[in-house]
C-alpha cells in the first residue's frame, strides 16, 4: 500500500511544556522513578532521560521533580490541536504532543505542502510559551513526517521540514536504527540486537531481506524492515470507515461533567472492542464522536502503534472530552447527549488475550471490566500490572506498567516458555523481591568483614549474617560468588557485584549481593 502523504506536529518536551511553568526553570517528569522528560535547562545541567529520580537531583540539586500525568497532557494538547481544526477537516492524535494530518486536501487549499507546513507552524508556534518547541515535518507517511519534525527542531527557528514526494527513503536511510523505538513502534529490545549485529542505520536494517527478518523476529521484523526502507506499516488512509462496526449510546439525562460521560464511554468502548474482536479484528485508528445538547460536535481520531484495548478506547475518550470541557465557552454547549466510536482502520486481531486470568469465563470478563472501571475511576497510569522482561536480579526482571500498555497473557502450555537472561539468578527464582534491597552485614567465623577479589575468591567463608541491624543469624550453607561486571561502556550505570545464595538457621534462603564493599539482601526464598 503506498504511504500517504503526511504532516506531522511534534511538540518538544510535552510532558514538560503542559506544566505551564516557567521557560528556564530546571524541571524532570518522572514516571516510576525515572526521568522520562526535562526542560533545556535541566538537559544543560547534565539530567537525561532514563535517569533515576537521585541522580537526576545530584547532577541539578534546583532541579524541579514532577511525577507525570498524562491526562493533564492530553487535556492541555486538546489547546493545539484545536487550532489546526480551521486547517484540515481530519486530525489524528498520536499521543499528547504528537499530531498527524494526511496533507493531501489541506495541501491544494494552502497552496502546497511548504505553505501548509509553513501555516502550522505558525498558529501551533502561537499556543506554546516557546513557539520554537513545536516541530513540523511533512514526508510519505506519518513516520518519516515525525522524523522531519524531530529534525526540524534541531535547525535555527524551527522552520518546517518536508521532504520531497518519494525521497523517504533516503531521507530516512542514514537514520540510527534507535530511532524504530523512538519515535517508532518497535522495541528497545530488538533496537538493542540490531545494534549488536551491526545494523546501526536504518539504511543497514533495510538491505536485509524482509523474508530474513520475518524469519528471525516475527512480525516486528518485517515491521522494523518497512519502517527502515521509507514506507509505513499502516499509512493515514483517507476514506470512509466501516458503517457495521460502529457504536453508538445516547446518554439520557446528559452528562454535563467528565466523569459521567467517561463511565458511560466505558461501557461503550467495551461493546466496541467485544464488537471488533468477534469479527477477529482489532482497531488501530479509532474515531470518537461525541454530540451536546447544544449541537456541538466533538470529533478526533486517535491512532495507536498496535491494536487499541477497551481500556485505551475508554482513557481517549476520557482525554477528548476533558480537553473539551477545558475550552472556553465550552460549558455553555450543553451537556453531552451521544456518544459514537467507530474504526478508522482496522486488521486482524493476533494479540488480544483470550482471558484476565487466562481463561473465557464470566470471571475473565469481569476481571477486564474492573480494571477499566478503575482506570475511569483513578486514572490510567495508576491501574498497572506486573510485565516480566529481561534482567539479571530479580528486580530486574519485573516492572510495573499501566495495564494498558501490555498485552496480558497468561501461561499455557503450549507455549514456549521465554529462554533464561544470560547471567539471571538460576532457578528456582525467589519469592519476595525487596524494592530497594535491604542493606546487610555479612562476616566470617571471627566477626571480620569479607571482600571479594575480581577473580571472585572470597576472604573467608560467610559464617554470619545481619539484615538491616536485626540480630545474627548463623549460615549454614551458601554458593556463589556470581560476579557481575554490568554496563562497563556507561560511566553513570556501571556496576559491578558478586551474588551469593546464602541458607540460615531456621532453613530460610536469601539472595545476597556485594557491591562496592557494602552488603545488600535483593530477595528471600520461600
Amino acid at each position: 500500500m503506498e504511504a500517504v502523504r503526511t504532516l506531522v506536529v511534534w511538540c518538544r518536551d510535552w510532558p514538560v511544556v503542559s506544566l505551564d511553568r516557567a521557560i528556564g526553570e530546571p524541571i524532570a517528569v518522572i514516571r516510576a522513578n525515572r526521568v522520562v522528560a526535562t526542560s533545556p535547562a535541566a538537559r544543560v545541567a547534565g539530567v537525561v532521560d532514563g535517569l533515576r529520580r537521585r541522580e537526576a537531583q545530584r547532577r541539578c540539586p534546583d532541579v524541579v521533580v514532577i511525577e507525570r500525568d498524562i491526562d493533564r497532557e492530553a487535556r492541555v494538547f486538546d489547546r493545539v490541536v484545536s487550532v489546526l481544526d480551521d486547517i484540515a477537516p481530519r486530525i489524528e492524535i498520536i499521543r499528547p504532543g504528537v499530531c498527524a494530518i494526511p496533507t493531501r486536501g489541506p495541501s491544494r487549499y494552502f497552496g502546497g505542502d511548504i505553505a501548509l507546513a509553513d501555516r502550522v507552524r505558525l498558529v501551533v508556534g502561537e499556543q506554546l510559551s516557546d513557539p520554537s518547541g513545536a516541530g513540523v515535518g511533512v514526508a510519505d507517511g506519518p513516520f518519516p513526517a515525525t522524523l522531519a519534525a524531530q529534525r526540524s527542531l534541531g535547525r535555527p527557528g524551527a522552520p518546517p521540514m518536508v521532504i520531497a514526494a518519494g525521497e523517504s527513503p533516503g531521507f530516512v536511510a542514514p537514520m540510527p536504527s534507535r530511532v524504530l523505538a523512538s519515535p517508532g513502534p518497535c522495541t528497545d529490545e530488538l533496537v538493542e540486537v540490531f545494534g549488536r549485529l551491526g545494523l546501526s542505520r536504518l539504511s543497514d536494517v533495510a538491505a536485509v531481506g524482509a523474508a530474513d527478518l520475518l524469519a528471525r523476529f516475527g512480525h516486528e521484523g518485517v515491521l522494523a524492515h518497512r519502517l527502515a526502507s521509507g514506507l509505513d506499516e499502516r499509512p493515514s488512509a483517507v476514506r470512509e470507515p466501516p458503517a457495521d462496526l460502529a457504536v453508538s449510546m445516547d446518554l439520557d439525562p446528559p452528562a454535563d461533567r467528565v466523569d459521567q460521560a467517561a463511565f458511560a464511554g466505558k461501557a461503550l468502548a467495551d461493546r466496541f472492542v467485544d464488537g471488533l474482536s468477534s469479527r477477529g479484528l482489532a482497531a488501530t485508528r479509532v474515531v470518537v464522536t461525541a454530540r451536546t445538547t447544544g449541537d456541538a460536535v466533538i470529533e478526533r481520531v486517535w491512532r495507536d502503534d498496535g491494536a487499541l484495548s477497551a481500556a485505551a478506547v475508554s482513557q481517549r475518550i476520557r482525554w477528548q472530552l476533558d480537553g473539551w470541557l477545558s475550552r472556553p465557552g465550552a460549558t455553555n454547549r450543553g451537556g453531552v447527549s451521544r456518544l459514537e466510536l467507530r474504526p478508522d482502520d482496522v486488521g486482524p486481531a493476533t494479540g488480544r488475550q483470550e482471558g484476565f486470568w487466562g481463561g473465557t469465563d464470566a470471571r475473565d470478563e469481569r476481571a477486564r471490566r474492573v480494571a477499566a472501571r478503575l482506570q475511569a475511576m483513578v486514572g490510567a497510569e495508576s491501574v498497572r500490572m506486573p510485565e516480566v522482561h529481561g534482567g539479571r536480579s530479580p528486580s530486574e526482571q519485573v516492572r510495573l506498567v499501566p495495564i494498558d500498555m501490555i498485552e496480558v497473557t497468561a501461561h499455557r502450555p503450549d507455549r514456549p516458555e521465554r529462554p533464561p537472561w544470560p547471567g539471571s539468578v538460576p532457578s528456582p527464582q525467589p519469592a519476595i523481591v525487596f524494592t530497594p534491597a535491604r542493606p546487610a552485614e555479612v562476616t566470617d567465623a571471627r566477626g571480620s568483614g569479607l571482600t571479594v577479589t575480581g577473580r571472585g575468591v572470597l576472604s573467608a567463608a560467610p559464617a554470619r549474617l545481619s539484615i538491616e541491624g536485626r540480630p545474627w543469624c548463623d549460615v549454614v550453607s551458601w554458593a556463589g560468588p556470581w560476579l557481575y561486571d554490568e554496563r562497563w561502556w556507561d560511566a553513570t550505570s556501571h556496576r559491578r557485584r558478586a551474588r551469593f545464595q546464602m541458607v540460615v538457621a531456621g532453613a530460610v534462603a536469601h539472595l545476597v549481593t556485594l557491591e562496592a564493599g557494602s552488603w545488600w539482601v535483593e530477595a528471600t526464598y520461600d
